[in-house]
Order: C-alpha cells, then structure tokens, then sequence
C-alpha cells in the first residue's frame, strides 16, 4: 500500500477575530478527488493555504507522501508538486497570460516555450486561452482558465482547486470534470472545493466537511443527496423559494440600437443591442465569459459613457452619458462581478466600503455620519449573515462567500428602482445563494426591475421571468423562462438565434 499523498494532523489557525482552522485532520490519497465542503467562513480557503504554503499553520503537522514537511511558501510547494487554483486570482493584470503562467515556472522555459505549452494544453483540455492576450483584457471566465492552465502545467501530484467552476458555462464543466478525472487515472491528488452540490456528488470519491473551522463528518458524496450534503454543511435545508406571480410595471430600462467598439484589441464590439426592462420583472442575460457582457455592464453602469444619446434610457430619460453618481441618484445600482477592487476596496473597512455606493452617508458639508456608516455596516452583517470580525474588518479579510453577501447586500438595502447584478451567487455557500436569490425575488416582487448577469443556468432558470442570450457582442431576442430549455440557451450560446428563427 503507498502511503497517503497527503495528510493533515491538528491543523490550527488562529486570526485576531477569528479561529479559522481548529485541529483538522485530512487524508487524500493518491488519485483521489476529495472534496472539501463547507459554509462561507468555515476555514476551507485558510485550510487550502496552509497547505500550499501561502499562510503558515499555528500548530499542527503536514505530511507528503508519508513523510513530515514544513511547507513555508507556495514555491515550496511546487518544489513538492503542488499547485494550486485560488478562488480569487492571482494574476497580474499588466501582464499577458503566458508571462503570468511564466513566472510560476522553471525558469529554465523560454516565454516561447511556456506560450507553445500553453496552446497545447489549451488543446488537450479544451480550455482555451490566448497566451498572448494582457490579463487586464480577459473576462473573469477566462482568468479563471489562465489559473487552471497554470496548474495543469506544472504536472502536479496533488492539484487543489478552490470554486474552479464558479465561472464556466455547463460545457466547460464537463470539459472540466474529464480533464480531473483523467489526472486522477494518472495518480494525480485532486482537493476540490465547491458549493455546488451536484457536481460534488458527481465527481468527488471522499468528501470533508467543515464547520466553524473544524471537521464535523466525512462521507461518500455518491451515496448522499443534496439535501443531506446541505445539511451536514450548515445544520439545515436551504430555504425554498417563493415564487409569486405579478404583473410587470412600467419599463425601467430601455437599450436601443446600443452599439459600442472595443476599447482593448482583446475584447468584442457590441452590436445593436436592444432590450427592454420593466418593474417587477428580473431579466436574466446568459452566456459564455467574455462575449460583450463586462462591456454590457459598463455602458448600463456609467462606467463607459461612449453610448450614442438616446440609446440608454432610464425611466424614459436619456441616461446614456450620465455618470455612477447620477444613475444611482435616479434609483440604479449596480453589483460588479469582480468583487476586489470593483465591488470593494480591499483595504478599506466594511464601514467604509458601504460609501463606494451610499452616497446619502455624506452630509452636505462632505462630512462623513460615522455613526451611520458604523449602524449600516453592522446591519448589513447581521441582516446578510456575513462572517466577519465587525464593522471595522478589512474587505480582503472576508472569505470570497461573505464579501459577496456584503456587497449585494449594500445594493439591495438601497432601495433601488433598478437593480443589475453579475454574478450574484459566485462562490456563495447554497444557504447564502438561497438567501440572495430570496432577496432579488422580494425586490422585484416590491417592484424593482432587475438585470442579472450569470453563467449559471441553474440560477437564471430559478429566479428569472425571462432570459436573453449574450453572444460574440449581440444579444437574442427575449423568451419566457417557463418556455427555454437549458439545451436551446446553450445552443444559443454560440449564437445560433438567428438559424432557429430562419428554421422557425
């Protein structure tokens, strides 16, 4: 019997607010996918840290292969053979693909070289990145597929991915769960950790569950349910959601003829885009990663403000150069998909990151109501159940889960007349993803209009009243999302509207 390729004794973590990790014990053997399961806040992103080497253990010990280890910084672990796909990336944006998957290398490969081994890899994976292309340019999808080609690279012995699926489409997952399943058949140590239940139960041999920094079960992810997985990861059922038939208000939103070109030789020029969005309807736009739907986004936001005049129109009036400020003053808000650096600054408290986007926080003078600011942030916690050591804890402090409950948070307690939103659940435990999606539904049921941006079929199926699809920067035209199929977005996917129609 070979010894186990891992193993974890009495792992301990301890930050000021916070025991992260409290005596875990874990076992991964040799082609083994092991999935580690456990609510927002619960130690996995800490546990997953330690042992890549990027934050040091308070006690405990690490053994690789049967052998004790001291894994003091993430270039060790390669040495060992471990590599690792963080949840949020860690790439530098001035930097194209293949000089990011470079550095993470034997330097003893030419920049050449590692952009040929890219292309192959891309190949044999189907995970197609562009070695060439600048970072700064590339969807967050497509980072993702930079992070995973940079593992799959260094041939890894035990590979740890960390929300890998977050932002891919269903048919990149399938590409996915062959390509692990095939490093598995080659002996390779897979730790994966997700919220998404079936596809736990559907690729993973073992899984580990975490609460509140410690193990509280191990089981077989194919002989439980979704149901028994939820309540082992946070004690309960997820909540079920209402859904409640209304009758749509007056158009919030109305896009014609919007059409803007690229602003980095990397992205898609959008093309004739209409769409019309009322009140107490969510409006739900599919897609593959990097299809025009970040460029979508910026004109909708104020963040780009090239639209031609009249093309967007907010309650009838021509919003189309108006600024954040001045869209949010007429009810718009608006939740980024990135959510460091766009949906929060990473250094600044939770306290006050509620003024990025809550201007009624600043008196007159420019005097800011820290009184306010500190009740509305500890309202937010509470009302969201965000772990979080108070008001006071840095952005960055917050697991990927908790922060975005935070920021989506923040948007719905505004009130606002219309809400857009891209990603709303990405890397959400499923009681937080509930939680969210319970919170768009009272808001379009209190009347709000709201665009939600998802590469999650499952969730555009679950909470919108109908769906468009976003392809190479056109969008389809609108149906009912009691009368899609999940086959007929995918083909559209691909931006075969316009056959089904000739075809029609």
């Amino acid at each position: 019997m070979s010894p186990p390729r891992l193993e974890l004794r009495r792992i301990s973590k301890q930050y000021p607010a916070v025991r992260a990790n409290d005596g875990v014990n874990l076992l991964v053997q040799p082609g083994q996918i092991h999935a580690v399961l456990g609510e927002n806040g619960a130690g996995k992103s800490t546990l997953m840290k330690i042992i890549y080497g990027a934050v040091r253990p308070d006690e405990g010990e690490i053994l690789w292969n049967g052998q004790p280890v001291q894994i003091g910084s993430p270039a060790r672990a390669r040495e060992l053979g471990i590599s690792m796909v963080y949840q949020h990336f860690s790439l530098f944006d001035t930097l194209t693909a293949a000089e990011n998957v470079w550095l993470g290398l034997d330097q003893s490969l030419s920049l050449a070289e590692v952009s040929a081994r890219i292309r192959e890899v891309s190949v044999e994976y189907g995970l197609e990145v562009d070695p060439l292309r600048p970072v700064h340019s590339l969807s967050v999808g497509e980072r993702q597929r930079v992070e995973i080609v940079r593992a799959l690279l260094t041939r890894p012995q035990l590979l740890i991915l960390d929300e890998p699926t977050s932002v891919l489409t269903p048919q990149a997952v399938t590409k996915l769960f062959v390509t692990l399943r095939r490093l598995a058949a080659q002996g390779c140590a897979i730790l994966y950790i997700s919220h998404k239940l079936d596809e736990i139960r559907a690729l993973c041999h073992h899984c580990t569950v975490l609460r509140g920094g410690r193990v509280t079960g191990e089981v077989d992810p194919t002989l439980e349910s979704n149901a028994s997985l939820s309540r082992l990861m946070i004690g309960a059922e997820p909540p079920q959601l209402m859904h409640r038939s209304a009758s749509p208000g007056p158009v919030a939103l109305q896009v014609r003829g919007l059409s803007l070109a690229r602003t980095d030789p990397f992205g898609v020029d959008l093309e004739g885009i209409d769409l019309a969005l009322r009140g107490g309807e969510i409006l739900g736009i599919a897609g593959v990663s990097g299809n025009g739907q970040g460029a979508l986004m910026a004109a909708l936001s104020g963040e780009d403000r090239r639209a031609a005049p009249g093309s967007i129109r907010l309650f009838e009036q021509d919003i189309a150069q108006a600024s954040p400020v001045h869209r949010r003053a007429r009810g718009l808000h608006f939740v980024p998909e990135e959510r460091l650096g766009r949906g929060a600054v990473p250094t600044l408290s939770l306290a006050h990151n509620t003024l990025l986007t809550r201007s009624e926080l600043v008196g007159p003078a420019g005097w800011l109501r820290m009184a306010e600011v500190q009740r509305l942030a500890t309202d937010l916690i509470s009302r969201f159940k965000v772990k979080a050591g108070g008001p006071d804890a840095v952005a960055r402090s917050l697991s990927g889960g908790n922060l975005q409950k935070f920021i989506v948070g923040r948007e719905i307690d505004a009130r606002p007349k219309l809400l857009i939103v891209s990603q709303p659940t990405w890397g959400v435990d499923v009681g937080a993803a509930a939680q969210i999606r319970g919170e768009l539904l009272a808001l379009r049921d209190a009347g709000c209009a709201l665009l939600i941006v998802s590469e999650e079929l499952d969730e555009l199926f679950e909470i919108c009243d109908r769906l468009v699809v976003m392809a190479q920067g056109r969008l389809s035209p609108s149906i009912a999302t009691s009368q899609a199929t999940v086959e007929q977005i995918g083909a559209w996917m691909s931006g075969l509207w316009d056959r089904e129609a000739r075809h029609a």
